[in-house]
C-alpha cells in the first residue's frame, strides 16, 4: 500500500503514530510525506524529521519550508548564537523571512540538538527531492510539494525551477498531465472556499491534500491504492 500527506507543520509525532496505526500501516507500505514537515507549531516538527530518517519506507520530499531552512543554513552550525551575531545583509533577510513564516519554533527546537543531530538533519535535508513518480497498480502519479507554475505538457520535470514546484498557487480550473495525477499540497484547500476547509480536494488531473495542519486542522492521510481517506480519532 501507498499512502500521502504533507504539510504537517508540527503535528505531534505521537498522534501521527497513532494515524498510521489506525490507518494499519506496516513496514511493508510506502508512506510518502510531500514537504513541510517543519514549522509553525509544536517543535517544529524536528521529532518528525529525526523519526522519518530512522524509517526505510518513509520518504520526504522538500516543501518550501525545508527550502527555507536550508537557505539558513547557519542554523544548523555549531556555535549558532555567535552566528546570529555577525550575519550578512543576505542572511539576515532569509533568516527574517523564515522567522515571519513560522520558522521560530523549529530554530529552538535545532538548538536543543547536538551539532552532530543538527548536521544529520541538514545532510538528509539537502537530499530530498523535489519530486517522485509513483504507480500504484494501473494508476500513475507525480507527488510534488505544490503542483506547478508555468505547467506545460511539453515540459520535463527536470526542467521545472525548485520555486515552480515549491511556490505554486494553482487554480480549481487547473489541468495537468491526462494520463498521471499530481498530488500535492502547500495549498490549505480551505482557500477554495470553506466548503472545502479540512478536506482533500480532488479534479480530474490533481488532489490537494494540504487540509490545513499548520492553522489547526486534523491531518487526513491518503491511501493511493483504493482512495481511502484516514484521519485522526
Amino acid at each position: 500500500m501507498v499512502y500521502v500527506i504533507s504539510d504537517l507543520h508540527g503535528y505531534p509525532l505521537v498522534l501521527f503514530k497513532k494515524l498510521l496505526r489506525s490507518a494499519g500501516f506496516s513496514k511493508e507500505d510506502r508512506l510518502y510525506i510531500i514537504g513541510d514537515v517543519v514549522d509553525r507549531n509544536g517543535d517544529g516538527g524536528i521529532r518528525m524529521l529525526q523519526w522519518i530518517m530512522e524509517q526505510p519506507n518513509v520518504r520526504l520530499l522538500l516543501g518550501n519550508h525545508e527550502s527555507m531552512l536550508l537557505s539558513c543554513d547557519f542554523l544548523f552550525y555549531e556555535d549558532t548564537d555567535m552566528i546570529l551575531m555577525d550575519l550578512d545583509a543576505g542572511q539576515t533577510d532569509r533568516l527574517s523571512i523564515y522567522m515571519w513564516n513560522g520558522g521560530d519554533v523549529t530554530a529552538r527546537a535545532l538548538r536543543t540538538l547536538t551539532s552532530g543531530e543538527r548536521l544529520d538533519i541538514y545532510e538528509y535535508l539537502k537530499k530530498c527531492p523535489l519530486y517522485e513518480n509513483v504507480s500504484v497498480g494501473d494508476q500513475n502519479f507525480i507527488l510534488v510539494h505544490s503542483g506547478f507554475s508555468n505547467f506545460s505538457v511539453n515540459r520535463r520535470l527536470s526542467d521545472y525551477t525548485s520555486d515552480e514546484l515549491l511556490w505554486s498557487r494553482p487554480s480549481l480550473s487547473d489541468r495537468y498531465f491526462e494520463d498521471k495525477i499530481t498530488v500535492f499540497g502547500h495549498t490549505p484547500t480551505k482557500y477554495y472556499g470553506e466548503n472545502y476547509r479540512g478536506q482533500i480536494i480532488r479534479t480530474k488531473t490533481w488532489i490537494d491534500i494540504d487540509v490545513g495542519t499548520g492553522s489547526g486542522e486534523k491531518p487526513v492521510l491518503l491511501r493511493l491504492d483504493d482512495d481511502e481517506e484516514f484521519r485522526p480519532d
